[in-house]
């Protein structure tokens, strides 16, 4: 057993032969942590100093560390932040507190949507601006500039489940539908009122609606043609075990539509509202950003207006289920394109702004006619439409001759049911509504007599 031999201070000390475990990293974190606390008392303006000094001396980086008395690679490191950054990068670097680098005008936007909407999260504020303006910005950035001008996340605390939530989606639109009834009540009337809506799984399009007074079998029936009549036949329909849909006895009006059209009938289990996941969904962001806060007059009021909110849902509100697009986008076959479009608007934006400023308000329209998709965009003062197989050519919009004075009818499909048939004149008091007829029979029995 060899003795320990004693240490000397001027021995050299060889180091290990590459590849025998030799700690390159640590190693390199101990000699940056035994320098690093002197070159952080230095001020900027010492810094660049040293670091002029050290460009004009023409030393690699190694020597002139060891006449400064700071690391080489706090060197390299000043070098670097020089060059991007100018002298602004040798100021003190606070870890964690970078802040945010998305232009001025993005800030602005994010900032104006969280206040005209505070229920938006960061996604659908993303998603918002790549629709609208074309301003790109990550849901984690526009954290940070919510952050930043004081808004505050929460936290809040999840329950277990007791299984983990399983998913489907049809592969096209009309392969299968949704529905369900929801009810909530007219508050200025104190009425309570029954809402049914049919939804394409795929897409999460809403292809018909209808608001009543009460949650009949006939309510369902008309919604449903009309919701064929707008977008077609669906190949299946998913209902839950309302007396609506099924019947304990026989076949229900409802399920013999189905048969006739033919169109299968799948019914979920008992007890089991996951099955109809997306729609209950809806419900939710009906309640949330229209229901909730609404007074509606009457209920033709609530019928027009819910139109014009599942308008808005059909075609204008994002859904990160759809990656930032909108439920017509994929109904009509357009999302490819429209993903495309959207993507080369954003690209396009920061040079855009750099011309032109603030961007106007956008207008984007897409659909399909006879089978092949097509998109209508502005570009500055042009309207271009660009069509499925063909060259992308610019077109005139001529706006209407008067603005319509009343409320527009929504697009989506709405079912009626005329059950509230108007009540006959009063009558006054020892007069029947059969005394004409008497008089006009008695006066053709006294001619015949005579």
């Amino acid at each position: 057993m060899a003795e320990d031999l004693p240490e000397d201070e001027n021995m050299p000390v060889r180091p290990p032969r590459f590849g025998v475990g030799r700690p390159r990293g640590p190693r390199r974190q101990q000699a940056e942590a035994v320098v690093d606390p002197a070159a952080a008392k230095l001020t900027p303006e010492q810094r660049l100093l040293v670091l002029d000094t050290w460009q004009r001396s023409g030393l690699p980086a190694g020597d002139f560390s060891e006449l400064v008395g700071v690391s080489k690679h706090t060197l390299y490191a000043w070098k670097k932040r020089f060059e991007e950054q100018g002298p602004g990068g040798l100021l003190d670097q606070v870890k964690g507190k970078t802040g945010s680098k998305l232009p001025e005008l993005t800030k602005r936007s994010i900032l104006m949507l969280k206040q005209a909407h505070p229920d938006y999260g960061c996604q659908r504020i993303s998603d918002m601006l790549a629709r609208g303006p074309g301003l790109p910005a990550s849901a984690g950035a526009v954290a940070r500039v919510l952050q930043e001008a004081g808004y505050v996340s929460e936290e809040q605390p999840t329950k277990p489940h007791p299984d983990h939530v399983r998913s489907f989606e049809r592969a096209t639109p009309n392969q299968l539908w949704q529905t369900d009834l929801f009810t909530f009540m007219l508050k200025r009337q104190n009425r309570r009122v029954y809402l049914v809506a049919f939804m394409d799984d795929h897409s999460r399009f809403i292809v018909g609606y209808g608001l009543h007074a009460s949650q009949s079998a006939a309510l369902v029936l008309e919604v449903f043609r009309a919701g064929i009549t707008s977008c077609g036949n669906p190949e299946e329909v998913l209902t839950d075990n309302g007396t609506q849909y099924i019947t304990w006895r026989g076949k229900s009006a409802f399920a013999r539509e189905l048969e006739k059209r033919g169109i299968r009938h799948v019914v979920a289990s008992p007890h089991r509202p996951q099955t109809l996941g997306k729609i209950e969904r809806f419900w939710g962001s009906l309640w949330r950003e229209c229901l909730e806060a609404a007074v509606f007059v009457d209920l033709a009021d609530a019928q027009r207006r819910i139109g014009h909110f599942i308008d808005y849902y059909n075609f204008q509100r994002p859904h990160q289920a759809l990656d930032g697009l909108v439920p017509a986008d994929r109904f009509f076959h357009a999302a490819p394109e429209v993903k495309k479009q959207l993507q080369t608007r954003v690209a396009n934006s920061a040079l855009e702004l750099a011309r032109n400023g603030l961007p106007k308000a956008p207008f984007y329209l897409t659909g399909q006619v006879g089978g092949k998709s097509f998109s209508v965009h502005a570009e500055g003062e042009r309207v271009i439409m660009t069509q499925e197989g063909q060259q992308r050519r610019e077109i005139d919009l001529t706006p209407p001759a008067q603005p319509p004075e009343t409320m527009p009818v929504p697009l989506a499909g709405h079912g009626i049911v005329h059950t509230d048939l108007p009540m006959p004149e009063a009558t006054p008091p020892g007069v029947s509504p059969l005394d004409e007829g008497m008089r006009k029979i008695q006066a053709a029995l006294e001619g015949g007599r005579s």
